[in-house]
């Protein structure tokens, strides 16, 4: 194997809990070391072993680069009391566990994308009138904001549906909840970059109007190779410029990683089955 091979790195699907498949996976992939491993966010929640999968990621140091995903946020949101516990979460053993308050600081410390080597990787996708620049000085604003000391209540002021569409004329509070929507819960939007939150089916389910967003013509990120998760229903998607990662694991389908070479001939592909960590999450 050539060596430089070895610092190329892995990005993962969703884990959300599903911390024995991510086990498996890992085992089976061809790394040295210190080859970097990326997460398109969702470590946690829906899953058997929440706490498990977050103390894996979070153990991995500088090595491990993790983008934050809705259910992540949603376990900080509990954490701080913004948002109720829900029937089908799994997330009480994180909050009940002796190192609750390190795990919680760290995943509250990642950014919401990270751009390296031409790859852009985000939770869920981003508004066509985004460039890669602006995609991270938005994407910086929401995470120095989260490291804050009133995070709490920056967190509670980003969850809502309005505004759906971005402006570059928007006040900070409406330009944040834009941002952090599309960044985490985005599928499909007009091509003027109107959100749409109620679809999670795949590509054909798109409402009349709308469309992936990875498909709105002209998109600014189309010059960059956008990793992304989030979307069960699309499943493994490659495309030379575009890797959605999430292979529906928590509903009992596969865990994928892929090796973000830059060459998109050499992308490698791994793959486990989810047995036994079928749940169902949005």
């Amino acid at each position: 194997m050539n060596p430089s091979s070895l610092s190329t790195p892995f990005a993962f699907g969703d884990l959300q809990g599903c911390h024995t498949p991510f086990l498996r996976l890992l085992a089976a992939l061809p790394l040295g070391p210190d080859t970097p491993l990326w997460f398109a966010g969702d470590l946690v929640n829906r899953g058997p072993d929440s706490l498990a999968t977050l103390r894996a990621v979070a153990e991995l140091g500088a090595r491990g680069r993790a983008v934050l995903g809705n259910h992540d946020l949603h376990l900080l949101a509990v954490s701080a009391g913004i948002r109720k516990m829900r029937g089908s979460d799994t997330l009480a053993s994180i909050l009940d566990a002796p190192d609750a308050q390190p795990l919680l600081d760290w995943l509250r410390h990642r950014p919401f994308a990270h751009f390296e080597d031409g790859m852009l990787m985000v939770h869920a996708g981003l508004l066509p009138q985004w460039d890669p620049r602006l995609a991270l000085e938005l994407a910086d604003e929401l995470h120095r904001a989260l490291r804050g000391p009133d995070w709490q209540e920056t967190l509670r002021d980003l969850y809502g549906n309005e505004p759906r569409r971005w402006s570059p004329d928007l006040k900070r509070k409406d330009r944040m909840r834009v941002a952090f929507n599309a960044f985490t819960r985005i599928r499909f939007c007009t091509p003027d970059g109107t959100m749409e939150f109620a679809s999670n089916g795949g590509p054909a389910s798109a409402p009349p109007g709308y469309l992936p967003w990875f498909d709105v013509p002209d998109r600014r990120t189309a010059d960059v190779t956008v990793v992304f998760g989030h979307w069960a229903a699309l499943g493994l998607m490659l495309r030379d410029n575009l890797i959605g990662l999430d292979s529906g694991c928590v509903w009992g389908n596969r865990l994928s990683a892929v090796k973000l070479a830059a060459i998109p001939s050499e992308r490698q592909v791994m793959q486990v089955e989810c047995d036994g960590c079928a749940s169902g999450a949005e």
